[in-house]
């Protein structure tokens, strides 16, 4: 089975170690010094206090890998729409298109209410809709942490869970596949019949912690627990709970108790953190953005993420300056 990670960064080079690890034929699409040394030494991966080295095919072209039968994406959300014309070579009549990466993915509303409306900050010009198209598309939620700590280097920090499911709730042979390939990799890949409320239960946590984490340098473990944070983070939760309600979606979860949950964690860095800290692009619109047009969209009020949009897009203007 052909199986190519677009976009393997942390997530990315943990998902191919593991899915090489049940037999499957793994390419990895990266890019700069990560992508360099993962060619002249492998995938060097850090795990519950043990290194694995894996040699996999690793390219920035993805037209030399031909077509496959999963693609799995793992790009940062914002970065999808730019990549997805590279992406046409792996794609054939047959091949699935697994979106593990945060945010709502562009099928989100296949099939549903505004799928004939354009989410800029899910799919902007709908590029990822026309290209893959979503009867390829596969979800899968990404819980596990993982950081690049160095080019080829990745160290895993907890978490083999990944939620996966159709969007339609079916189990189909493809669904059943993915989830065989994943377990014998040594994960845990759950089949589940609504996708879409682990989705918006992920999109729960990122569109607070992650604003919240790169706009005070704190890790996780404090923005759940500091009681002026976690106020926030309460508010900004009931607000993308209303948005859900709005358009279908269901937040499984008490609020508290996702907010225990993440707590529970520890001291992890949220990306937006770790993409600040080392100049790159944060996942905005994706993550927070998303909500605040949703919410508009609906007509229902955002106060909270409005406010904290403004101050991250902000921040994210001043790093931007300091670059340049």
């Amino acid at each position: 089975m052909k199986v190519c990670v677009f976009g393997a960064g942390a997530i990315g080079g943990l998902l191919g170690v593991a899915l090489a690890d049940a037999g499957a034929d793994v390419s990895l699409v990266a890019r700069g010094a990560h992508l360099k040394a993962m060619q002249d030494h492998g995938v060097r991966l850090h795990s519950e206090g043990t290194e694995k080295v894996a040699h996999l095919r690793c390219t920035d072209d993805p037209a030399v890998l031909g077509q496959q039968d999963y693609v799995i994406i793992t790009l940062k959300a914002h970065d999808i729409a730019p990549a997805v014309e590279s992406m046409r070579p792996l794609l054939g009549r047959d091949t699935h298109v697994v979106t593990a990466s945060n945010g709502l993915p562009y099928w989100y509303f296949h099939g549903r209410e505004f799928a004939d409306t354009t989410i800029e900050a899910i799919d902007p010009g709908r590029r990822q809709w026309q290209v893959l198209g979503p009867e390829r598309a596969l979800g899968c939620v990404v819980l596990p942490a993982a950081e690049v700590v160095a080019p080829g280097v990745i160290r895993h920090e907890h978490g083999r869970r990944y939620p996966i499911g159709e969007p339609d709730g079916t189990r189909t042979a493809r669904i059943e596949r993915l989830h065989q390939l994943m377990v014998q990799g040594g994960l845990e890949a759950p089949i589940r019949a609504d996708i879409r409320d682990e989705i918006w239960l992920k999109l729960c946590g990122n569109v607070c912690f992650n604003p919240l984490s790169a706009l005070t340098h704190a890790t996780l473990d404090t923005i759940a627990t500091d009681p002026g944070t976690r106020s926030i983070c309460r508010a900004m939760m009931q607000e993308t709970k209303n948005v859900g309600e709005r358009i279908g979606g269901r937040l499984r979860v008490d609020i508290d108790r996702r907010l225990d949950g993440a707590g529970a964690i520890g001291a992890h860095k949220m990306s937006m953190l770790q993409d600040l800290e080392r100049g790159r692009s944060m996942e905005i619109e994706p993550l927070v953005g998303v909500v605040q047009e949703l919410g508009r969209l609906t007509d229902t009020p955002t106060p909270t993420i409005d406010l904290v949009l403004a101050l991250i897009r902000q921040r994210a203007l001043a790093a931007r300056a300091q670059l340049h």
